[in-house]
């Protein structure tokens, strides 16, 4: 998964598709592969960021990339930098998030926890997609999602359009709606009594004594 510039993107994985189709490389570790990605991000850097930052374009480009190999003890997720450096994530953190991270992120925080079930978090995953959806304008429906069991070495992949979703979108924000009616006002209604009684004070005509 990616986000930044599409340019770069593109020729990144352009570059490191022709590297695995060559069969000169065999990856029996996930960071091996990560590390062959990272060689051609920093490729790309050396054709294109000059040229970018000229044209005052910043040289983005952050990957999540997760998987299994054949040495690989269990499934591993790797976030990879413009730098082409990268983290390993791992239990201190129950997800990562790239792209237009400030919508989605507080439920992310607030909900999200290591020990939930992969059903939880794909419910958590889709509202803070959804959040963002609304509030940024470049996020939009299809949401491909990817799951994968530890030692099968094989994946499952779905896509959702925003006709699959609706529902769950209108359930969230009318839910939303009624928590915010329901949440406890005692800490509020003494200003609008304070504001209440101000308005009942009787009014006082200009040069009549205070």
């Amino acid at each position: 998964m990616t986000s930044g510039l599409r340019s770069v993107r593109d020729k990144v994985v352009t570059y490191f598709e022709e590297i695995l189709e060559s069969g000169e490389v065999d990856f029996d570790r996930l960071y091996k592969a990560v590390n062959a990605l990272a060689e051609q991000v920093r490729r790309a850097a050396e054709e294109d960021k000059e040229a970018l930052e000229a044209s005052n374009l910043h040289f983005n480009l952050h990957a999540l990339i997760g998987g299994q190999m054949e040495h690989d003890r269990e499934p591993r997720l790797y976030l990879l930098y413009p730098q082409a450096n990268w983290v390993e994530i791992g239990p201190g953190t129950p997800y990562s998030i790239i792209g237009e991270t400030g919508y989605g992120k507080p439920i992310l925080d607030r909900t999200l926890k290591y020990s939930d079930s992969m059903q939880f978090a794909l419910k958590v995953g889709c509202l803070a997609f959804d959040s963002t959806r609304i509030s940024a304008a470049n996020v939009d429906f299809p949401i491909d999602v990817v799951i994968y069991k530890r030692d099968s070495f094989e994946i499952i992949e779905h896509r959702y359009e925003k006709q699959d979703l609706i529902e769950i979108s209108n359930w969230w924000q009318e839910r939303l709606r009624e928590s915010v009616r329901l949440l406890p006002s005692k800490w509020i209604n003494a200003l609008f009594q304070e504001a209440g009684e101000a308005q009942t004070l009787p009014l006082q005509a200009p040069g009549q004594p205070q």
